[in-house]
């Protein structure tokens, strides 16, 4: 059974940085597309950046030049890198993966506000 864990979440100025870290229970960070989804309370939850096995990075318009994704294979890790945070960017993040069927985190909470 893959778990996923993240942690990094907190509250944050604007203007502020902060780095996401998803620790996967097993090692298949380099062998899946895996991605990173928020939630903003009453709002749908979406994808906000995704790193192909190829290390190919995609991300969201609103978060396009401030957040980079990245990928630590031998340690079984994907990380987001947030800067320039706006009060827009504040939701709970979750680290996805799907291997048949989808694989959430349990979520970290970011919150930006001064």
């Amino acid at each position: 059974q893959v778990q996923l864990v993240e942690s990094g979440g907190a509250l944050v100025q604007p203007g502020g940085s902060l780095r996401l870290s998803c620790a996967a229970s097993e090692n298949i960070v380099s062998f899946y597309a895996m991605g990173w989804y928020r939630q903003a309370p009453g709002k749908q939850r979406e994808l906000v950046a995704s790193i192909t096995i190829n290390g190919r990075a995609n991300y969201a318009d609103s978060v396009k030049g401030r957040f980079t994704i990245s990928r630590d294979n031998a340690n079984n890790r994907l990380y987001l890198q947030m800067n320039s945070l706006q009060p827009d960017d504040t939701a709970v993040y979750y680290c996805h993966l799907k291997i048949v069927r989808d694989y959430w985190g349990q979520g970290t909470q970011v919150t930006v506000s001064s």
